[in-house]
């Protein structure tokens, strides 16, 4: 692998997962030789975008009724085991702790690989009546699940940072209003990170554990795999009644909420990576760059002082106006600050010579594109903001556009096999024979049927029954 920082990557279409860790390494956005795999530090520029991501959460959650909270870490084995399928999916993937210091614990704890059991018993204490319904809640913090296969940056970690929120509902109705709510969450997210997404409901084999039913949120890489970028939930019942979660109606009869939960990670960040970076560097969307426009200063030895004040009201104009900017005023060439820009995903990188301020321009260059064209000084911030809109629409489509490309019919089992990077559109009746027999004859997992109907109409690809549309990959 290149030393960090040489500037030489590997080309994203040969080799997608070695190139993928080294544009995280260039780019600097966590340092993996923390001494424990799989539980990465966060740098400075890579937790500044992650941080972003957490605001537009956070800016939905509240503006749909939910509060955050912060629950402890640590869950006693006694409330984690409430729910036999919910610690049967996890039992491989927690951490035990077992001391304080040289004592044995009475009761072991674990850190929370999810916080549903570390919640659940305050629920009941906080839920009395129906007055107290719907109760929302989130939070933002790390979650601890030992990953068995091999770790990689964002993706697959062993410590995540992780967006959770968990709802009580009087009854099934209003739970499921909540995840069309958590839909279009998603969706408002997934603009603002240029990412196109599939919702899929998930096999009975592949729900989350306790869960009635999953929603899965799916993306796609470069290499045709697919990447679980989030979840949706509806636990109906299941969880509210070990943890005897009830209100009281105003009949006086006690009733178990039905509850949902909704959950992303910091794998948010390994998509917009995977999916808009490229052979020299990041690709960020406007909305998540921690600078959105650098200035490069162009000038000689007699005119540095007019360029330079000419950058310094352009910045000023610009930071006014909202516009996260930087001046790259370093005592280096141009060619290598435009190289060290790239590596970061800049959106917008703008040139201010000696020639703009005689024309009342300033140079801009995409970074998606590599588009070149000006802006006039005199509608500076304006002009910026409308590129970057320009670029963030021109993300979103093109990242739809690759998706799409991906996707193949398939009516039919008589096919021997199905080459990697296809992402197949079948029937399927929801049998799990059928479904295990298609798995196990192409080495790919069905992904879910679709969780807005479409006009598809179909029969089941392996027993011919009416079908429902479904997808199946090969994953990430």
């Amino acid at each position: 692998m290149p030393r960090r920082g040489s500037g030489e990557v590997t080309n994203k279409d040969e080799d997608f997962g070695e190139w993928y860790n080294e544009t995280v390494d260039k780019a600097n956005l966590c340092d993996k030789r923390y001494p424990i795999k799989g539980m990465n530090v966060w740098t400075p520029y890579g937790w500044k975008i992650m941080t972003t991501i957490d605001s537009f959460i956070r800016r939905d959650m509240e503006a749909t009724g939910h509060g955050e909270v912060c629950f402890p870490l640590m869950i006693p084995e006694t409330e984690f085991k409430k729910e036999k399928e919910h610690i049967k999916g996890f039992d491989e993937e927690v951490y035990w702790v077992t001391h304080a210091g040289l004592n044995p614990l009475d009761v072991r704890l674990v850190a929370r690989p999810t916080s549903e059991t570390a919640m659940y018993p305050m629920f009941s204490l906080w839920v009395r009546s129906h007055q107290d319904l719907p109760l929302k809640i989130f939070q933002i913090v790390n979650t601890f699940r030992y990953e068995t296969k091999m770790t990689r940056a964002f993706m697959r970690v062993r410590e995540i940072h992780f967006f959770e929120s968990h709802t009580c509902h009087a009854d099934k109705e209003d739970a499921e209003r909540q995840i069309k709510q958590d839909v279009e969450i998603m969706g408002s997210v997934a603009k603002d990170l240029c990412l196109p997404h599939s919702l899929l409901v998930r096999t009975d084999w592949d729900k989350f554990p306790g869960a009635v039913y999953t929603v899965g949120i799916d993306t796609v890489m470069p290499n045709g795999k697919t990447l679980q970028i989030g979840s949706i939930h509806y636990y109906g019942t299941n969880f509210s009644e070990p943890y005897n979660i009830t209100y009281e109606q105003e009949s006086g009869e006690h009733t178990f909420v039905h509850q949902t939960t909704y959950g992303m990670s910091e794998r948010l960040l390994g998509a917009i990576i995977g999916i808009h970076a490229d052979d020299k560097g990041l690709v960020l969307p406007p909305r998540i760059a921690p600078t959105e426009a650098v200035i490069i200063p162009i000038f000689k030895k007699d005119n540095e002082d007019a360029v330079m004040a000419a950058v310094m009201a352009a910045a000023d104009v610009l930071t006014k106006a909202g516009v996260r900017t930087h001046v790259d005023d370093r005592d280096a060439r141009p060619g290598s600050k435009y190289f060290d820009w790239e590596i970061k995903g800049v959106p917008i990188r703008l040139e201010i010579g000696q020639r703009d301020i005689d024309n009342g321009m300033v140079t801009y260059v995409r970074r998606d594109t590599g588009e070149k064209g000006t802006i006039s000084a005199g509608d500076l911030a304006d002009g910026v903001k409308l590129v970057m809109k320009m670029i963030s629409q021109s993300m979103y489509e093109k990242a739809a556009v690759e998706r799409k490309k991906f996707i193949q019919e398939m009516d039919s089992m008589d096919v021997d096999s199905i080459p990697d990077g296809k992402i197949i559109s079948l029937g399927w009746c929801g049998n799990p024979e059928c479904g295990h027999r298609f798995e196990d004859k192409y080495d790919m997992k069905i992904l879910g049927t679709v969780y807005r109907p479409d006009e598809w109409k179909g029969r089941c690809i392996v027993c011919g029954k009416e079908g429902k549309h479904a997808y199946a990959a090969r994953t990430l």
